[in-house]
């Protein structure tokens, strides 16, 4: 039997969605807990909390093919050899916090350091789809981590909005360079000319 809970941003509680509430003892959950998951299981590990992500809707998945399509078809043109992926992929940032950005790109020069069976460290890029089960952590505890730990650029759409917001990390802080609406476009720093149009992001 499978249940469908539609949240909206406004009534979102990240707490309902916080295992601790289901084991009251478990105040802490490490790396250790999450690798004992099934794989698979839809999880996030974020500021020591075991984070359930509900599968991404259909309008979400389009939007990360065709934000993906634009990257690849970027890349191939130029020969870039950087690493693209789209989630699930776990990212392992430190012991509490291992994220599964919905896309993310390592750049060539540092593919030895961060790409093993799983990313371990902050890739140069990373891009969120927000959407209700997610917009909470997304937009705050996830965004500051990345800060902290030196992701480059940090992209988030907004596909009821029909907007994306560019920060780009300077003297170690995320500072907001772009907000662009549809129909517009937006230029990344991390891969010098490709400009994403969100329209055919968001359509």
């Amino acid at each position: 039997m499978r249940f469908e809970i539609i949240i909206s941003l406004s009534e979102f509680n990240p707490n309902l969605l916080n295992l601790d509430m289901l084991t009251p003892e478990k105040k802490k959950y490490t790396k250790d807990d999450y690798q004992a998951l099934d794989e698979g299981a839809p999880f996030q590990l974020i500021n020591a909390d075991l984070i359930m992500s509900p599968s991404p809707v259909v309008s979400h998945q389009k939007i990360l093919l065709a934000l993906a399509k634009q990257f690849m078809n970027y890349m191939d043109q130029n020969n870039d050899p950087g690493v693209l992926l789209i989630a699930p992929m776990d990212v392992h940032l430190d012991e509490e916090n291992i994220f599964q950005p919905d896309l993310l790109y390592v750049k060539e020069d540092r593919k030895k350091e961060l790409v093993r069976e799983y990313i371990f460290g902050a890739p140069d890029l990373i891009v969120e789809i927000l959407s209700p089960s997610t917009a909470y952590y997304d937009l705050r505890q996830k965004k500051d981590i990345y800060e902290k730990y030196g992701v480059k650029e940090y992209i988030i759409i907004d596909p009821i909005q029909r907007n994306a917001e560019i920060y780009n990390l300077e003297n170690d802080r995320f500072v907001l360079n772009q907000k662009v609406s549809s129909p517009g476009k937006f230029h990344l720093l991390t891969l010098s000319g490709l400009r994403i149009d969100i329209e055919k992001l968001i359509s």
